[in-house]
């Protein structure tokens, strides 16, 4: 979680990604920002993200993120 919580910080300074839900939402990751953050996820976790995980629901928060991350290692 704390790799996955500095590229968050790094795309987005300033935001409690501990404690921000609904991120799509409130606009705090637009689509650029999943873009980019989706490239540092397969390099960082060496993980294959297909557009089908490219979901609001695998966006909403720091823990749903990593959620995904774990779920695509394991596959």
């Amino acid at each position: 979680m704390d790799e996955l919580l500095q590229i968050l910080n790094t795309l987005k300074p300033g935001v409690d990604f501990t404690k921000e839900t609904d991120l799509v939402k409130r606009g705090i990751l637009d689509s650029l920002t999943i873009i980019t953050l989706v490239n540092e996820l397969k390099d960082e976790f060496d993980i294959e993200i297909t557009l089908l995980d490219i979901v609001p629901k695998n966006f909403f928060s720091a823990q749903t993120i990593y959620d995904m991350v774990k779920r695509l290692q394991e596959e």
